[in-house]
């Protein structure tokens, strides 16, 4: 059995899917649907069981864990860059993760955890997934800071060499849909160019960058189970890997794929950043890919504007357009 947590959220139930499309149906997915729309996600989906986080973290508590697992992938959490609440990213990103993480290594069975790209902050200390540097990086929001810590917690008790974890950098692409504030921009953006015919960014507020030239790295959906997949078949290769193209683009490069794909001109407007996030924004991200390369994954990644024509003209612009 498969234990993916987090598997009606959006990569994982892209997770599930390479899962199923390689043979694979013995899953139990762990997630907290409530009244959200992750359910949409699993409707197409082969699993054996679902089960609440609740339950399933009173199953831990209780060693009442099933047996048979071959692997765990934990990429639940609360994503949210904007959450407020400490105490809760640290229940759910820290907390239970530890607790996953020390039954996964106990019973031996591979462990793959979604890290972010968010832990890099303002990137002062380079992008680089090398393990010497994880104390020195300085996340700018409460949900980076939460994956560190989980990062710092593998570190310090000498497990960086029994699991993987993934820094995931921007990714995008179908079984987004549920995310509302949180999905991509490219899914704000065709939606919002289909009832106005233009689209908005953000105004630049800080020297050397223009608008809309603020930079990520954007990251396809498919490639991103890709290397999942690739990495749940070698635990002889643990650590902390990035996974993102290795390509910066700005938003402006983006938004004009979307407008291409869409086959309309491109209307871009700018607007004031919140003072909010002005604190917390990420003007540039860049993943250093050489570790993940280094280990065997040399596969290309799919292009920006590839990704963005196949999302757009294969998934939102269909009646279906979740991954089948």
């Amino acid at each position: 059995m498969v234990i993916v947590t987090g598997g009606a959220g959006f990569i994982g139930s892209a997770f599930v899917w390479k899962l199923n499309r390689e043979g694979i149906d013995n899953i139990l997915i762990v997630d907290n649907i409530n009244t959200s729309d992750k359910w949409k996600n699993l409707v197409p989906l082969r699993f054996a069981q679902y089960q609440s986080k609740f339950d399933f973290y009173d199953r831990m508590t209780e060693n009442d864990m099933p047996g048979g697992v071959s692997m765990v992938v934990h990429l639940g959490a609360c994503s949210s860059t904007t959450e407020t609440d400490m105490d809760y990213l640290y229940d759910n990103n820290v907390e239970f993760s530890q607790k996953l993480a020390e039954w996964s290594i106990r019973k031996k069975i591979p462990f793959i955890y979604a890290s972010s790209a968010a832990t890099y902050g303002e990137g002062e200390n380079g992008f680089t997934d090398d393990h010497s540097i994880l104390d020195k990086l300085r996340p700018v929001n409460r949900y980076g800071y939460s994956k560190q810590l989980f990062d710092l917690w593998l570190q310090r008790n000498h497990y960086l060499d029994k699991v993987t974890g993934i820094k995931f950098f921007n990714v995008f692409g179908p079984n987004e849909y549920h995310k509302g504030d949180m999905s991509s921009v490219i899914f704000k953006a065709y939606h919002k160019i289909r009832e106005t015919g233009k689209f908005s960014l953000f105004k630049s507020h800080r020297e050397g960058y223009l608008d809309g030239e603020q930079k990520r790295d954007f990251i396809y959906i498919k490639d991103v189970v890709d290397v999942i997949w690739y990495l749940a078949h070698n635990p002889d290769k643990p650590g902390i890997y990035n996974l993102g193209t290795g390509i910066a683009r700005s938003w402006n490069d983006l938004i004009q794929a979307v407008f291409s794909a869409m086959e309309l001109p491109a209307r871009i407007e700018y607007m004031d950043m919140p003072e909010n996030l002005r604190g917390a924004y990420q003007y540039f991200t860049q993943a250093e890919m050489n570790k993940l390369k280094n280990a065997g994954f040399t596969n290309p990644m799919t292009s920006l504007e590839d990704s963005i024509w196949d999302y757009v003209r294969n998934y939102l612009a269909t009646p279906d357009p979740f991954l089948i």
